[in-house]
């Protein structure tokens, strides 16, 4: 990411100035004095102020946008979408350019503000391209530093794109630059609500930003309150508003960095209690605006020099859908699908069996293994993901895979996976890679050295689990684990040897646990790991899934892998996905081939088996909470192999069809319900209804726009019958209604 620029000499002149203070800086630009003082890598001056005083805006504009630029300073003084018909920035005066975190040794908080500087060049390639260009930063507290920053911003195809390079020719680091930088992101109209969305572990997560603004930084770490979404999460962040909204993306799927969406309302809210926006433009005497920036945190260096990645926004009517939509089509030109073994291509059902805890119950012995393997290969189980099997059990021992001597011998627990799996259930073996308990001899002599480490050179760690005792369950002697470096070579190493023990045991796949996080961990700040730090932990996600699929497939290409939450770029490799029932289903919608696993553990769990039938979840049955045997809750059971039942008979919708959520199709009902819409590769459509009443039938009205005839089966009643589009669903059941 980091390039180094500069020759010896330009590497010893690019010294800190004597600090220059926010006031000076502004009253001496004001007189057209050109604040000089330090050579530039070329040799010329540093003209901070060379652009005249007098510069006029700089328009960009095409059918779908109308961007002003302010000639002298940059800054973005009016954004409105056109698609739209949303001013994002309405006052000039609250305009921004950028902002730049460039710590001192003794001043951490040394900012170079774009409200204080002015543009040395600014070029306008076309009608939808400029390009601006700023040469000598004044810094708050280290005067004017020899920093080169080049933005381009771009009217494409409905796209607003903004590119960005930085040249550090100082002898600081440049953590943070938040570019682009909306000072005053405005609701469409004053009486409209603003939310942000995110995905994020196989949800779209909510969070109000007008009329009400929560702090979620803490009244202790800001100023005003603050919110922030993380792109190592999601590439994108859509500001949803009734009807339109904005789509705002990190467009680089690689993740070279840590991307946040930050949101900052000036100067803070009405009350305490209700976190009001002020709707006036002022309240005593300071401006009412809402700060929206990205901010990538690259940690260039001294004398080097860094790409960002750039930042589109588009603008679009209607809902989440369509803002997933933008994303959707961007997607297609990246996103690679992982290969699928053909059991999972079928409809077919999970469960899931612990063996031992960090406490050592040693719950299932290897050779008991085979005895739980005949009861799920007799009600139809495909696959089960075996928790606790290695060397500490379930969150105990990692990143170890071996056997453990306490359930039996490797060749044991080898032969019991052969045999269930002969019986027609694939085994999924549980494990992660992310962590080292630091409990264990292993992390003391050897995996220490390749654990992440804070700024100040103290380990980061990941608190662990609790299981079953009361001191463990109190939190009192949890297994707390360190954050292993995924950028390391040699931890590279180690990992991939750790997956291969799963290979040799002949398991069908893996399921790893946790693998949407680092815990606390974005940045390793330690040395020794083969790179110059600090290194972007989740930049190694990517290439460990390339390592560990590379081994895979010389043993087994059908070999599956699947992941808890993997974020999207992930699915490039995990096929399967477990997240359980999600309030908003945008993963489907996103991609309808993606496996998503949803646990049932209630003994008569009707709600769960018809959100797995409304939302295309594949059942994962969860006994005492994956602790206890089919045969334990036979309520359960019974009604899921309908559901599954069903979904075989109908598959060219429920299984095979596009998801389409709940578009397209009007369905009302007396009473609660629920509903989802499934396209069929020939045209037809259907539509899931579910009644979540405990104790009342419902009479749903199901209505497709220029319809065919329509038919309806139930998992009770399977057979179809024909309908006019009005249904009777039954208490805690479900009913899906088809175009013949």
């Amino acid at each position: 990411m980091n390039n180094e620029i500069g020759d010896d000499n330009t590497k010893h002149s690019a010294c800190i100035t004597p600090e220059l203070t926010r006031r000076q800086f502004v009253a001496g630009t004001a007189a057209g004095v050109v604040m000089a003082g330090l050579a530039d890598a070329g040799g010329t001056l540093a003209a901070n102020a060379a652009a005249p005083s007098g510069a006029g805006p700089v328009v960009l504009e095409d059918a779908h946008w109308h961007v002003t630029i302010d000639g002298a300073t940059g800054a973005l003084t009016s954004v409105g979408c056109k698609d739209t018909h949303w001013v994002i920035q309405r006052r000039p005066e609250l305009g921004v350019s950028f902002r730049m975190l460039a710590p001192l040794p003794q001043r951490h908080d040394n900012f170079i503000l774009g409200q204080q500087q002015r543009v040395a060049q600014i070029d306008k390639i076309s009608a939808h391209q400029v390009r601006v260009h700023w040469n000598g930063l004044a810094s708050e507290h280290a005067g004017i530093l020899p920093i080169k920053f080049t933005a381009t911003i771009s009217l494409e195809v409905g796209e607003l794109r903004f590119h960005a390079t930085v040249e550090n020719h100082s002898a600081l680091a440049i953590e943070t630059i938040d570019y682009p930088y909306i000072g005053d992101f405005s609701p469409p109209t004053p009486d409209s609500q603003m939310w942000l969305q995110h995905m994020w572990y196989g949800n779209l997560q909510w969070d109000e930003i007008y009329p009400a603004f929560g702090n979620e930084k803490g009244y202790w770490g800001v100023n005003c309150p603050t919110k922030t979404i993380e792109g190592k999460q999601c590439l994108f962040c859509l500001v949803q508003a009734r009807r339109r909204g904005l789509y705002v993306g990190m467009d680089d799927p690689t993740q070279p960095y840590l991307l946040e969406y930050t949101f900052v309302q000036h100067p803070g809210v009405i009350s305490g209690q209700n976190s009001l926006v002020p709707r006036q433009p002022e309240i005593s005497g300071q401006a009412v605006h809402l700060d929206f920036r990205t901010c990538h945190f690259i940690y260039a260096q001294a004398h080097t020099a860094v790409k960002l990645a750039p930042v589109v926004m588009r603008g679009y009517d209607g809902d989440w859908h369509a803002g997933v939509d933008v994303y959707k089509k961007w997607r297609t030109t990246w996103f690679k699908p992982p290969h699928r073994p053909d059991w999972v291509k079928e409809v077919h059902s999970w469960t899931m069996l612990r063996m031992n805890t960090p406490v050592n119950d040693y719950s299932v012995r290897y050779t008991d293994f085979v005895q739980y393997g005949r009861e799920y290969a007799a009600n139809g189980v495909r696959a089960v993901q075996l928790v606790g099997w290695n060397k500490g059990g379930q969150d105990g021992g990692d990143p170890s895979l071996d056997t453990d001597p306490g359930l039996g011998t490797w060749q044991e627990f080898h032969d019991a996976i052969t045999a269930v799996q002969a019986m027609g259930v694939k085994v999924i073996l549980f494990g992660k890679l992310n962590w080292a308990d630091l409990t264990t001899p292993r992390y003391a002599e050897q995996l220490y050295k390749y654990q992440c480490s804070d700024p100040y050179g103290i380990p980061y760690q990941q608190g662990g689990y609790s299981y079953i005792t009361p001191p463990e369950l109190a939190g009192i002697s949890q297994h707390r684990r360190a954050v292993m470096d995924f950028l390391d070579p040699a931890y590279q190493e180690i990992a991939l040897k750790e997956f291969q023990k799963i290979l040799a045991l002949g398991a069908a796949g893996w399921l790893w646990d946790e693998v949407c996080q680092h815990g606390p961990v974005d940045y390793n700040f330690a040395s020794g790991h083969g790179y110059k730090p600090p290194g972007y932990i989740y930049a190694g996600d990517l290439p460990m899934a390339r390592r560990l699929r590379a081994a895979a497939d010389k043993v087994n290409p059908d070999f599956l892998f699947s992941g808890e939450g993997p974020q999207d770029w992930l699915a490039q490799y995990y096929a399967v996905s477990e997240a359980g029932v999600m309030g908003v289903p945008i993963c489907q919608y996103l991609d309808g081939r993606l496996g998503l696993l949803a646990g049932v553990s209630g003994f008569d769990d009707r709600e769960t088996l018809n959100m797995c039938l409304l939302l295309r979840l594949i059942i994962q049955y969860e006994p005492y909470y994956y602790k206890g045997r089919l045969s334990n809750f036979p309520l359960t059971l019974a009604y899921g192999k309908k559901i599954d039942a069903l979904r075989r008979r109908y598959r060219e919708f429920l299984w095979d069809g596009e998801f389409r959520d709940q578009l397209g199709v009007d369905v009302t009902a007396r009473g609660p319900h629920r509903f989802s819409v499934f396209h069929a590769a020939d045209g037809r459509r259907a539509v899931v209804v579910v009644n979540p009443d405990f104790d009342r039938a419902i009479t749903a009205t199901v209505k497709f726009p220029q319809s065919r005839r329509l038919t309806v089966a139930t998992p009770e009643y399977p057979d179809t019958q024909s309908t006019n589009g009005v249904v009777r669903i039954a208490q805690r059941s479900a009913a899906l209604v088809m175009e013949i």
